[in-house]
């Protein structure tokens, strides 16, 4: 017998492996004599052992299997001629070749090089065009022409799992590159949901044939006769080298026709298995930047949206002739639900309020936003309390659902009078040279009755006292162990500072609840005013 050996064609290249020895280990893992990569090639996949009879292939019990000529085999005698392949979508064209042998057969050499040519043109064309970072409309436009034009096929479909796992029908193109809206596509799920289920490739060669007949009615009524279903398998390489994910199933390539043509040849079974993987990856990777997409413009329109929201908000010090008032917010999201503003009253008088909205993000603006609005309103029109039921009216004849804010609203004038409303605010805490007292009487959060009862309440400030409005995203602030910044804290620092200016007392704040939390995410805005009575 003449020397033996293998043409080897894959990812590392065209080469030659002369079976020179006993036993000829073949799979991923570099220690084999015969090193291949793939998807579908197992660390140890097969071996080529040398008989008296000849060259045997044996499958080690590979995940993907061993094919010869398009069959599966466990042990097979190995023929001059013959194309092996490990896995069914690993990419690796192998021939067996023995020196002194006669060529194979101009037939079968013109059926095989023709039909792969043809095949393979059409394959690498589709897959050059998936790198090039379309979208995913896009490839699994150019993935169905694809298998179409090398199955030979009429039409087909390609179908992904949702978030539940359920397939949706993505796309559906027929010969010619020609869109074909999914109403007009009648076929039964059963073979798209079996090979979903199974993640094997099914090949139905006749529809007519035992009870696929009953099963498939709508299909046959239409003429179809021939069925090919592949999964699209997403398969993921580890950290190291010699290691694979398991493979994921994300959705199917069906096609059917109703002539045979080639749709049914080992060959295009084989080149419909490699286009379904290689597919897979580029139909994940084009929604994964779709995705990224989307979220970039989200991310876009809520810097956008926290733009606008900080315009709304007025400078952060405002000073007037007998009090310094400066105020703060930072939301825990690109977008927050706090909020706070003062104006100077015709009457002479200094209005200032602080707000906290109940929930985080879009919903949480818009309602800020809307309240904002209404509080500007109103301004001027009456006491504070009479400021708030107005707001809260507004609230409740066009609500929003499960959508409420607590609110202080005060002012105070040159003789140091403080008349506020607290509205379900956390009570603010005044500090001065008489010493600590808290704003506690108050009434309901806003947005809940349309009749709730607000009072006015009359404060006498004295010169020096320091009010400090705060949302629950000062004192509930938590550190790495899970404690609240507390009360007691803001006190403390009230107790050091408060002889210091407005900006200065509430800069210090601001800096110790950051440096309490350390760096940890906050699930609650940091909002606080600061309001000097100087006298």
């Amino acid at each position: 017998m003449g020397a033996a050996r293998l043409h080897v064609n894959d990812g590392l290249g065209s080469r030659v492996v002369m079976l020179d020895k006993p036993l000829i280990a073949i799979g991923r893992r570099g220690e084999n004599d015969l090193r291949l990569v793939g998807s579908d090639v197992s660390r140890d996949h097969a071996e080529i052992a040398q008989t008296d009879k000849g060259y045997v292939l044996r499958d080690r019990g590979s995940r993907y299997g061993t094919f010869v000529n398009g069959e599966q085999i466990s042990e097979y005698q190995l023929n001059h001629g013959d194309r092996i392949q490990f896995g069914r979508a690993s990419g690796t064209d192998v021939v067996f070749l023995i020196e002194d042998a006669p060529p194979p057969s101009s037939d079968r050499m013109h059926q095989t090089s023709v039909g792969d040519i043809r095949q393979l043109g059409a394959l690498l064309e589709g897959l050059r065009a998936l790198g090039s970072g379309r979208v995913l409309d896009e490839v699994l436009a150019l993935v169905l022409d694809a298998a179409i034009e090398v199955t030979g096929a009429e039409r087909g479909f390609i179908m992904l799992a949702n978030d539940e796992r359920a397939l949706e029908m993505k796309l559906a193109r027929a010969k010619g590159k020609i869109t074909m809206p999914g109403s007009r596509f009648d076929t039964s799920r059963k073979i798209p949901e079996e090979v979903f289920g199974t993640g094997e490739l099914k090949i139905v060669a006749d529809l007519l044939d035992g009870d696929f007949a009953n099963v498939h009615q709508g299909t046959v009524m239409l003429g179809i006769r021939h069925v090919m279903c592949a999964p699209l398998r997403l398969v993921r390489y580890l950290d190291r080298a010699d290691m694979v994910a398991e493979p994921k199933i994300i959705g199917v390539l069906y096609l059917d026709s109703r002539e045979k043509g080639t749709i049914l040849s080992p060959h295009t079974r084989t080149a419909l298995d490699t286009l379904a993987t290689e597919a897979g990856v580029a139909i994940e990777n084009a929604r994964l930047y779709r995705e990224t997409l989307e979220k970039a413009k989200i991310e876009h329109e809520l810097r956008i949206a926290a733009e606008i929201q900080r315009s709304l908000l007025p400078p952060g010090r405002h000073d007037g002739t007998y009090y310094q008032a400066m105020g703060s917010s930072v939301p825990s999201r690109s977008i927050g639900g706090d909020f706070f503003d003062y104006t100077d009253m015709l009457d002479g008088s200094f209005g200032f309020t602080l707000g906290d909205v109940s929930g985080k993000g879009p919903a949480a603006a818009l309602l800020t936003a809307k309240i904002q609005g209404l509080f500007t309103a109103q301004l001027g029109e009456g006491t504070p309390a009479s400021t708030i039921r107005r707001v809260n009216t507004g609230l409740v004849r066009r609500p929003i659902e499960a959508k409420y804010a607590t609110m202080f609203h005060g002012t105070l004038t040159a003789d140091g009078v403080l008349t506020y409303c607290n509205a379900g605010h956390n009570p603010p805490v005044v500090f001065g040279p008489g010493g600590l007292r808290r704003l506690a009487s108050g009434s309901m959060p806003v947005g809940f009755f349309e009749h709730a009862p607000y009072e006015d309440v009359v404060e006498q400030l004295q010169k020096g006292d320091v009010v400090v409005i705060f949302s629950d995203g000062v004192t509930e602030a938590l550190d790495a162990q899970g404690q609240e910044f507390g009360e007691e804290r803001l006190i403390e620092l009230l107790r050091q500072y408060h002889t210091a200016d407005a900006a200065s007392i509430l800069a210090r704040i601001m800096e110790d609840v950051q440096t309490f939390a350390h760096g940890v995410a906050q699930h609650d805005d940091v909002t606080a005013l600061v309001l000097k009575y100087v006298g």
